[in-house]
Formats: C-alpha cells, structure tokens, sequence
C-alpha cells in the first residue's frame, strides 16, 4: 500500500474517530500532495510523496524554532504532534551516527579534503540517503566532517 492509500486511510479513521488534530495534518498532506500532482499533471511516485512529506516536516521544525525565537512556547506542543503526525508516513529515518558514516565513506569515495569539496560530496550522497535522510541534517553533518579534516 502506498503513502498516500495509507494517508487516506488515516483520514478515514481519524474522521470516525473524531480526531480533529490528526485530521487536519492528513488532510494538509494530502492538499500538497493532490497540488503537486495538478501542478505535474501525472500521479507522484512513492519517492515525490515521500519528499512532499519531509518537506511538511521540514516546514514544522522550522515554525518551532519560530515559536521558541517569538517566546510561543503555546504553539510548540502543537507543531510538535503534527510533525509526529507526518513522520508516521515516512520511512524510518537514518540517526546521526548512520549519516555521519554515510558520510564519512562518501567522502573517501569522492576524494573529498576539505570544505570547499562540499557540492561534490553532496552530490554523491543524496542518491543515497533520499527518502531516509533530510537534506539539510545530510549537508549538516557534510559541513562538520570536512571542516575537521
């Protein structure tokens, strides 16, 4: 079954079970996903849905940190559940350490030294670790590792 038969079926079950919290977060998803496929004028593949979803919970750590910035320490809990909400959907993601050794052989691979070698390395990891790996905490752990060799 895929990502998004699984989302409907949640929002079947949230919407008998008068989970509104849960109700919305699926019916977002399911908004970006249903905008994404009318903008591409086909049905998305399992690895575009997965991608719009990291991207949703991309966009809900970014509005707590927002909050905690703005002092609405009242929002957190709320954005928190939404993106344990998402991230049912997704695949397992990798820890640090797992991306960290990714990493670190990857940039072996490519012969990477230093910080200016990050596009390279970069390049070569992200077919890797896409779907199970956000962007950003990939780039993250790139930085730190070239910036100590």
């Amino acid at each position: 079954m895929g990502i998004k038969n699984q989302l409907e079926e949640n929002l079947k079950t949230a919407m008998k079970a008068h989970d509104e919290d849960r109700k919305n977060v699926i019916r977002l998803a399911l908004a970006s996903i249903k905008f994404a496929e009318k903008e591409q004028n086909k049905a998305l593949a399992e690895d575009e849905v997965n991608a719009i979803l990291q991207k949703e919970v991309k966009i809900r750590r970014e509005m707590i940190e927002d909050a905690k910035k703005a002092g609405r320490e009242d929002t957190i809990d709320g954005i928190i559940k939404e993106a344990a909400i998402l991230e049912e959907f997704l695949p397992k993601q990798l820890s640090i350490d797992e991306i960290k050794q990714i990493v670190a052989e990857t940039a072996k691979e490519v012969e990477a030294v230093n910080p200016a070698d990050m596009g390279k390395v970069m390049k070569a990891i992200m077919p890797k670790v896409k779907g199970i790996a956000a962007s950003d905490v990939v780039s993250k752990c790139v930085k730190e590792y070239l910036a100590d060799q």
